[in-house]
């Protein structure tokens, strides 16, 4: 079987919950519905869009099961398990298999501590020992790997292993990642803002924060590069980064707080940041939406 599993565009769906970590299961229903219905292929859970490693790994599995419930076969559901501590790593590990996912993915521990490659190949491969589901590296800046792409050589040889989440700013790197073991390795972009570039170095698809508000033009932009109209691609790539733009401004968090805080406008309750992340205020909503109102959002 061909390890290219995951195409198209898949939103790294926000976590709805409430002041006290409780899962909100209704705005889940309604979120995914509205943008199963737009055209996305699946959801990347609990990551760092999903506020996954600031949150309890209780909220985390209630998440992981809202999803699949709320899914329901419909798309894919590829479940971040990464965490701080490595024991939660592995109990979200197990949960996510026994529950079904499509596939499991996890950031390397390193926003804390540098470790070597031999250390992240250890990790990559508890991961996999404790999975019988496909497993895709999640690929920053942050791994401190000078060079990633002879990282995933070694990486794609321990069974389970995939591809690549890449989310670094390097789409030379990118490509040569793209030619591990053969071209045969599911590599999906990152940065929403380059979403084209991406697609131009060989990504199967993309993953990112932004497609919560926009997955209808990210639709089109993919749709439109797979079909040859470069054109089009780049206008919907310009249309949207117009957005995230707005959105990277208003945040102090990689536009999070700023994509929760538009979705809340839209009519869906997805309710505040991880703490200790503040909500805006009035004047900072009425100006955000003022701005996205511009672009074409519609409230």
């Amino acid at each position: 079987m061909s390890n290219i599993r995951f195409t198209g565009i898949m939103p790294a769906l926000v976590t709805p919950f409430d002041a006290k970590g409780n899962i909100k299961h209704e705005t889940v229903h309604k979120l995914i519905d509205w943008q199963l219905s737009k055209g996305v292929k699946g959801f990347y859970i609990c990551g760092s869009t999903g506020e996954g490693p600031a949150l309890r790994p209780e909220t985390r599995i209630d998440m992981a099961e809202c999803t699949m419930e709320a899914v329901a076969g419909r798309g894919v559901v590829i479940d971040h398990i990464g965490a701080p501590n490595m024991l939660d790593a592995i109990r979200l590990t197990r949960h996510a298999t026994e529950l079904g996912v499509d596939a499991i993915s996890s950031l390397a521990p390193t926003y804390s501590f540098p470790y070597t490659e031999d250390e992240l190949v250890d990790y990559y491969r508890a991961i996999s020992d404790n999975t019988d589901k496909p497993v895709i590296v999640y690929a920053t800046a942050a791994m401190g790997v000078s060079n990633f792409s002879g990282l995933m050589e070694r990486l794609i040889e321990i069974p389970n292993v995939i591809g690549v989440k890449f989310t670094i700013r390097d789409y030379f790197e990118m490509r040569k990642t793209k030619e591990v073991n053969g071209g045969d390795i599911n590599l999906i972009n990152g940065p929403d803002e380059t979403l084209i570039c991406g697609l131009s170095m060989g990504a199967d698809g993309g993953i990112g924060t932004t497609y919560n508000i926009m997955p209808e033009w990210y639709v089109k932009l993919y749709d439109a590069f797979t079909s040859g109209d470069i054109k089009t691609a780049q206008e919907y790539q310009y249309r949207c980064n117009r957005v995230t733009d707005v959105l990277i401004k208003s945040s102090a968090n990689g536009a999070i707080k700023a994509t929760k805080a538009a979705l809340d406008m839209m009519g869906f309750d997805v309710g505040p940041v991880a703490a200790p992340g503040r909500a805006f205020d009035k004047d900072q909503l009425a100006k955000l939406q003022s701005e996205l109102e511009k672009l074409g959002i519609q409230f």
